[in-house]
């Protein structure tokens, strides 16, 4: 999905742009999804794309939502991020690019992983019950 900045200005509100478009992070313990522990799907918030599952949710204490792997749909892309002073892997939306957080090797088994991710980037979809 490839829009312009203008049209990701007009469809995002001004927190979702920063930190999807704009490579930004929330600040840790505010996010709407991080205490969510219904059952359902986590997609792009600018997109619409299934990006993980809610049985690979996980309390990792950080402050921002955690999964221990993407959904089987492999939605995820990885980039090398040296910002900051640090070296991290990036993860953002296969489809729209759109910046969701970063990957980490101190996840639970039998992954390893750890997808810390900011609520803003996401949208939940919970199962029909």
């Amino acid at each position: 999905m490839k829009l312009s900045e203008q049209q990701w200005r007009e469809k995002l509100n001004d927190e979702e742009f920063r930190v999807a478009r704009l490579k930004g992070t929330e600040r840790p313990f505010t996010g709407e999804l991080l205490n969510n522990d219904a059952l359902g799907d986590y997609v792009c918030r600018c997109c619409g794309e299934k990006l993980f599952d809610s049985t690979d949710k996980f309390d990792a204490g950080c402050g921002w939502p955690s999964f221990s792997a993407q959904s089987a749909e492999d939605n995820v892309e990885f980039h090398q991020d040296d910002s900051l002073g640090m070296q991290r892997i990036e993860i953002v939306c296969k489809h729209c690019d759109a910046h969701l957080g970063h990957v980490f090797n101190d996840g639970p088994q039998p992954t390893g992983q750890r997808y810390c991710v900011n609520s803003v980037s996401l949208a939940f979809k919970e199962n029909d019950k």
